[in-house]
């Protein structure tokens, strides 16, 4: 018998795709029995066609065989089989797609899909496989052939007998070798997970021999014998084509916890059945608490996808962009191949179509969660509200419009986590710009001596605690043509007596000013009267874009250790302190001088910026003190 020979791009095309197309051995098993669920898809199309033929969907599934002793692993089905000229067209040629002619040929008829390409997956084969053996009988023909190849040298063709219809392949599993386990593919255990992990909701039955123990008859429970016993080992349907109406919450919270996409309980789920331009199904959640991981570089986004049940990837990143990368769950597409590539899937016009319908849904279910379970939403900020944020500052604010209404804040006034939308709703008329605090806790802020003015106005003040806050609103700018201002701004746009008379104090004692200047040098651009503070001596402003806080997150990253702060040293001239200042610098300069760095070194300490030099500091109170 001779051994015919691939055409030349399919022998180069065959190691290739072993070694590059498949990162994971494992994945043959998911092809194979993808190909064979086609197969009855076939008949069952057929049979809507084709009123001699009657689809039975009992007679129809899929049984996997491992035999240890000889080292074959056998999958067969009850489909369509392959005619010796089909067996040359579709396996004579790497990538030839069975499926796809036989869709092409038929859909002017109907609508029904057949996914797979009966070519490229079934080579996959190969990489456990020194022989792969199929024999086929096709649905209306009296003859069966056996099509046999051991790799890129060729393979032969040749009648043999079958008595039923369908198609066998017979996969002989490759020796161990030092780096390699090939063992696995012949145990049970190892089989069954691979066919729940990727073939679960093949729609038609896959069944197996499962072994079990049962007592042994007459012993009275004593003695135990193994029995192997046919099951059916995947679940067929899966939930996510089921009506929305036939589900409870219970069984979304299974799924979850079945899938392992967290050990928390879900906050919410989304259940998406979408027909249009592209056609797919979808089950979303909205996850309760952050992974252990979730904020580290460790941690890799991406939901489950499938095409027509049959899992192609585990985590799809395309699906979700990184401001929503907390959310869990898998999408199901007929209108994507089975066989398609990370690097194709990039490029994928369906797939962007379904990213984007899924970004739309998730950001409507956050809001009506923000709308209708204000505490459920506030659980979920705590989580990933900084993610949220994330999102804003990232890609150059592009996509703030999305995020910004999901944003929140705590609030001086309301004592809890307000949104933008709340606050500006609550502002006066007078009221010009949305005022924030930074600092490293709520009870930090609470006493920081620049909120006084805009407190004593009445204003709300929005209180930064992460390091991402200022730098997402200044990426945000405004908010409802509101601009957001930080109390610690030189200029806070409130017209009050106070700021008049800082104004004429400014000038009465610029002499004085100008000499705590000169004391301090280039670690303050101005020493001047301050227009904010009402009860404590000395704070720090600032001018320019870059505040105290985003100095000290710019400071602890390694590329940012130069950029400061413009900042300015604001004296109250109504504090006790401020006399002392006057008469030192009448009498006494060098006093003046000792004071001026105790006032900054205090100013920094209550912004919580280390001081240059302690000893120094500890030095200058005891000179106070003495």
């Amino acid at each position: 018998m001779a051994k015919k020979q691939f055409q030349a791009e399919s022998k180069r095309l065959l190691e290739m795709m072993i070694n590059s197309i498949y990162t994971q051995r494992e994945i043959f098993l998911r092809e194979l029995i993808s190909n064979a669920s086609d197969a009855i898809d076939k008949i069952y199309y057929k049979a809507l066609t084709d009123d001699t033929l009657e689809f039975d969907k009992d007679s129809y599934y899929i049984k996997i065989t491992a035999d240890k002793a000889n080292r074959t692993l056998t999958i067969c089905d009850t489909g369509i089989g392959m005619t010796q000229e089909e067996l040359e067209n579709n396996l004579g040629v790497i990538a030839k797609s069975g499926s796809l002619a036989f869709k092409q040929e038929n859909e002017a008829k109907d609508g029904h899909n057949i996914i797979g390409q009966f070519g490229v997956g079934f080579y996959s084969a190969f990489m456990v496989a020194d022989t792969v053996t199929v024999i086929s009988k096709a649905l209306g023909s009296e003859e069966a052939y056996k099509w046999e190849s051991q790799g890129a040298d060729g393979y032969t063709i040749e009648p043999c007998k079958k008595d039923m219809v369908g198609t066998e392949i017979i996969l002989k599993i490759k020796s161990n070798t030092e780096d390699d386990n090939y063992d696995e593919f012949l145990e049970e255990y190892r089989l069954r997970s691979i066919i729940k992990k990727y073939s679960d909701f093949i729609r038609y039955p896959i069944k197996m021999d499962v072994t079990s123990q049962r007592p042994k008859e007459g012993s009275d429970g004593k003695e135990f014998e193994e029995v192997a016993e046919e099951q059916t080992v995947n679940s067929m349907v899966p939930i996510w084509r089921k009506n929305k109406s036939e589900l409870k919450d219970e069984d979304y919270e299974r799924f979850y916890f079945d899938k392992h996409y967290g050990f928390d309980k879900p906050l919410r789920h989304i259940h998406i059945s979408a027909d249009g331009t592209v056609s797919y199904q979808a089950i979303l959640f909205i996850p309760e608490k952050t992974p252990f991981d979730y904020y580290t570089k460790e941690y890799e986004k991406g939901l489950e996808l499938y095409s027509n049940g049959v899992l192609i990837m585990n985590k799809c990143a395309d699906l979700l962009p990184d401001y929503f990368s907390f959310v869990k769950g898998m999408v199901d597409s007929e209108d994507l191949s089975l066989n398609i590539s990370r690097e194709m899937l990039q490029h994928d016009r369906q797939l962007q179509l379904i990213a984007k319908n899924i970004k739309s849904k998730i950001k409507s279910q956050l809001q009506s969660m923000l709308k209708d379970e204000r505490e459920k939403y506030e659980e979920f900020y705590k989580s990933f509200g900084r993610q949220l944020k994330f999102g804003v500052y990232s890609d150059y604010g592009m996509n703030k419009d999305v995020l910004q209404d999901l944003l929140m804040f705590y609030s001086s006034k309301e004592k809890k986590l307000v949104t933008l939308d709340e606050y500006v709703s609550r502002m006066p008329e007078e009221q010009k710009y949305i005022y924030y605090a930074s600092g490293d806790s709520i009870e930090r802020i609470d006493k920081l001596p620049q909120t006084e003015l805009v407190a004593d106005k009445g204003y709300e003040i929005l209180y930064f605690t992460d390091d991402i806050d200022e730098f997402a609103i200044k990426m945000l700018m405004k908010y409802k043509d509101k601009e957001f201002k930080s109390v610690s701004s030189g200029d806070l746009g409130i017209e009050s007596d106070a700021a008049k008379d800082a104004s004429a104090d400014e000038s009465e004692h610029k002499e004085l000013f100008e000499a705590m200047k000169g004391a301090l040098g280039d670690k303050v651009k101005a020493v001047k009267a301050s227009k904010r503070l009402k009860s404590h001596p000395v704070c720090l402003s600032t001018e320019g874009e870059v505040t105290i806080e985003m100095e000290k997150v710019l400071r602890a990253m390694p590329s940012g250790q130069d950029i400061k702060a413009e900042k300015v040293l604001e004296i109250n001239v109504n504090h006790d302190v401020f006399r002392s200042l006057q008469a030192a610098y009448r009498q006494d300069k060098e006093k003046l001088d000792l004071y001026t760095h105790l006032l900054y070194n205090q100013a920094l300490l209550i912004e919580g910026l280390p001081i240059q030099d302690p000893v120094a500091f500890t030095n200058d109170i005891c000179k106070v003190m003495v």
